[in-house]
């Protein structure tokens, strides 16, 4: 590999870790209910106020051996995960995508689908307003660089909508609403066609992911499984993969 790619790896991987430092703030604070501006950064277990050199992506958890400075309690080690992650992110879109507007693209929309997922996990709710953000930022490039034509786009919106409010309806519950509004959401971005693949693969993980969870932690069928987290990998899984999936299925049928 040549140098210059290792550097925007690298540099690509830094903006990742720092962006996804933020990313923390959002999840933790949405949940709170408080400004993601202010206060300040802060142990939430003592509320003393961080330093710098306590926020370095990684690095200061690191340091710190996963404890606060300040308190001595434990720091989750999810907060390095969702930075680590967030670093994942922002170099597979350039080994995919390279120097492309596809890149300026999906960076944060992977992004905001991170912060949909743990918000998912933590609280079982897919909030509306990242939702909205994803349709408006799939509005907009529709706008100024279609990926689909608009007939497919709205066939998307609807199919993905619609399919996922009769499950709900059939279900009686069975799918939330913020699950239905992401399918259309996202339906809006990939079209109908690949949206039916996200669907298809996105019940795939989640149903590996209960099995697991009964054998595991003796968990019962009925037990609540957060469903966002599954929609956003089945997306990644598409927007990465979707045209080859689709070549081997064609291909053996």
């Amino acid at each position: 590999m040549k140098l210059e790619p290792v550097i925007v790896y690298l540099w690509l991987g830094l903006c990742g870790l720092v962006l996804g430092s933020f990313y923390n703030v959002v999840i933790y604070r949405y949940q709170a209910g408080v400004s993601i501006i202010w206060p300040r950064s802060h142990c939430p277990h003592c509320k003393k106020i961080l330093k710098t050199a306590d926020l370095v992506p990684v690095f200061s958890y690191l340091f710190l051996r996963g404890r606060c400075r300040y308190c001595h309690k434990a720091i989750s080690f999810r907060y390095t995960a969702v930075e680590l992650c967030s670093a994942a992110i922002f170099m597979a879109a350039f080994w995919r995508f390279g120097f492309s507007p596809d890149l300026l693209k999906y960076i944060p929309l992977f992004s905001i689908l991170l912060i949909i997922s743990l918000i998912d996990l933590d609280i079982q709710k897919i909030p509306n307003i990242f939702v909205g953000i994803i349709f408006a930022w799939a509005l907009l490039w529709q706008l100024i660089s279609p990926a689909l034509s608009w007939i497919d786009a709205a066939l998307g919106l609807l199919v993905g909508g619609g399919i996922t409010l009769l499950i709900a309806l059939a279900s009686r519950g069975g799918m939330g609403g913020g699950d239905i509004k992401l399918f259309a959401a996202l339906g809006f971005l990939a079209g109908w066609f690949d949206l039916l693949l996200i669907f298809l693969i996105a019940v795939l993980l989640g149903a590996v992911a209960g099995i697991i969870l009964i054998i595991v932690q003796k968990k019962t069928v009925k037990a609540a499984l957060p469903f966002g987290p599954f929609i956003a990998a089945a997306y990644v899984i598409v927007v990465f993969w979707g045209a080859q999936i689709w070549d081997f299925y064609f291909s053996i049928f």
